[in-house]
């Protein structure tokens, strides 16, 4: 009789290309996963309805991957240090698999799982799977973890990759009677996003699921990047992956995404080609870069990284923020973006970055309201992607040069210059003139007739004010922090 060995799925929801579920197969054919409904996670305050909706159904997907297979997905609800010691010590499991996490939150969790199951005698094996690169393969010439993207960028570019892994196949799960005994150790049937708290009622981005996730990519592989580094930019234009909210569930694996950049290169016939092939590459560094910030750096999960802006005179204005949540700021791009993100989960990049810079330096507003409302409402959020987005548009976090400041104008003529963005997401102001919207000069008339807000604050004032604030605590920096073991 085969060992069982229990698999403990976290933010990687799939079947194929896992790292910790293909070493657990290649040990025992009995395999069977679990999944923990965390109060510590799913009770917080920052969980957007949008992103538990799309995690159930991933969820629901991966249980019929299982069954495919031969095993179960067992679902339960409550502190993982408790239920999975005791669903492992009723199964008469000899181990528990998983890929480890990059956040704070989660590593203390999982330490604390690893000690409970290591007193019962059950072996505890863990793996990365979410990055390409684990931290301790990835620093700079003196040892410590990068600071600055671009170093971290040449050396993740130049590192081998790993190739995807197999599907779970030819599993073994559960008798009936090891069934039932999971049912007396806490395991329950899949509830709906709507049972745990969470309503959703508009379409979903992206339908949840390995399956849909790999046709996303194909689809993005066979058309938009190759002119991903000239479209990505507009927030009109289908040009984007939209995978951020299955890599961040892990619904699709990072060797697979990594490979299909591989294959798509081999085809490539412009130089152009190329370059979105590359600019798309990039992408998936920032996205590890700020995983490792994390990882080297947890307390940057409560704080800034520079030690002078945890002092910032942020002026929090409630109003303000308000008005920014709800899209009425009176600056049609900034608004039209809180819009996108309020009624469909998501927001396109580089709208992220208007809002965002919009916030802390126009409105003078601290980052870290901006990054919680996201997590409130991206079916996407994730914490080290958005707290390094949100440093990184604060100027508070890592690589602060030059000061960045966004004119809404100025994006939105050079990204949305037919206002067709805008148009979308603001209806009430369909029949305003082009230039006026891609200007934010409404007239008078314009607004009253679509009851649409004046502007909240002045641009040039506020970037006035801000970089006078900014230098002075510039003037105070010291030597920022270093990293933790």
């Amino acid at each position: 009789m085969a060992d069982l060995i229990l698999f403990w799925h976290r933010r990687d929801l799939r079947h194929a290309d896992n790292v910790g579920l293909a070493a657990a197969r290649q040990r025992s054919q009995q395999v069977v996963g679990v999944f923990c409904l965390d109060p510590g996670i799913l009770q917080k305050d920052d969980v957007a309805p949008a992103r538990v909706t799309y995690m159930i159904g991933c969820l629901e997907a991966l249980q019929e991957q299982y069954a495919k297979a031969g095993s179960q997905l067992l679902i339960v609800q409550a502190n993982p240090a408790k239920r999975l010691l005791e669903l492992a010590i009723a199964l008469h499991t000899k181990a528990v698999f998983w890929n480890k996490d990059v956040e704070p939150y989660s590593r203390e969790r999982d330490r604390i799982v690893a000690s409970a199951l290591r007193d019962q005698g059950i072996e505890v094996v863990t793996f990365w799977d979410q990055i390409l690169h684990e931290p301790k393969d990835l620093t700079t010439g003196a040892g410590n973890p990068y600071t600055v993207y671009g170093p971290f960028w040449r050396n993740w570019s130049g590192k081998p990759k790993s190739a995807p892994l197999p599907s779970l196949e030819n599993a073994i799960g559960l008798s009936e009677t090891e069934q039932e005994t999971a049912k007396q150790a806490g395991a329950i049937a899949l509830p709906s996003a709507k049972d745990l708290g969470f309503v959703w009622t508009n379409p979903l981005f992206l339908e949840p699921g390995e399956v849909p996730a790999k046709a996303r990519l194909e689809e993005f592989c066979d058309r938009a990047i190759s002119d991903y580094g000239e479209q990505r930019n507009f927030p009109a234009n289908p040009g984007t992956s939209q995978l951020s909210a299955a890599l961040k569930f892990g619904a699709i694996g990072i060797r697979t995404v990594w490979a299909a950049t591989l294959e798509v290169e081999k085809y490539a016939r412009s130089d152009e080609a190329r370059d979105g092939i590359r600019v798309w590459r990039q992408e998936l560094a920032w996205r590890e870069f700020y995983q490792h910030a994390l990882y080297a750096f947890p307390e940057l999960a409560e704080g800034p990284y520079r030690t002078p802006f945890k002092e910032f005179p942020w002026q929090n204005n409630e109003d303000h923020f308000q008005a920014w949540c709800e899209g009425r700021t009176g600056y049609p791009i900034v608004d039209a973006a809180m819009r996108q993100m309020n009624q469909a989960g998501w927001m396109h990049n580089r709208c992220r970055m208007i809002v965002a810079s919009f916030l802390t330096k126009d409105l003078i507003i601290n980052w870290q309201l901006g990054e919680k409302y996201f997590m409130q409402r991206l079916i996407d959020g994730d914490q080290s992607a958005n707290n390094g987005g949100w440093q990184w548009s604060a100027s508070s976090g890592m690589d602060p040069k030059p000061l960045r400041i966004f004119n809404p104008a100025s994006q939105a003529k050079k990204f949305d210059p037919d206002a067709e963005y805008i148009r979308h997401w603001l209806p009430e102001l369909r029949s305003v003139d082009t230039a006026d919207l891609v200007s934010g000069n409404l007239s008078a008339g314009d607004r009253d007739r679509a009851n649409y807000p004046a502007p909240i604050v002045d641009h040039n004032q506020q970037q006035r004010r801000f970089k006078e604030l900014y230098q002075r605590q510039k003037a105070g920096e010291q030597t920022p922090n270093t990293p933790v073991d």
